[in-house]
């Protein structure tokens, strides 16, 4: 399945779904984690209006889900 073309808001609105919560955000990145027991998995998104394809591919491998988990 093909990236889709998504903006920063959209993707950080999506993962709050998935449990991430946002912790901080400096400039226009914003900073999400989200606690697994004795892990937590921490992910920086940058607010764009369009994330570029390899840049979305990292932040959902970074975060654990596959294309059809945002969708």
């Amino acid at each position: 399945m093909k990236l889709p073309q998504i903006s920063g808001i959209e993707l950080i609105k999506k993962l709050q779904k998935q449990g991430f919560v946002v912790v901080r955000q400096k400039g226009s990145h914003v900073r999400l984690e989200k606690n697994l027991g004795e892990k937590v998995i921490k992910i920086t998104i940058p607010n764009h209006p369009a994330l570029k394809k390899g840049t979305l591919h990292h932040i959902l491998k970074d975060a654990g889900l596959s294309i059809e988990d945002i969708l």
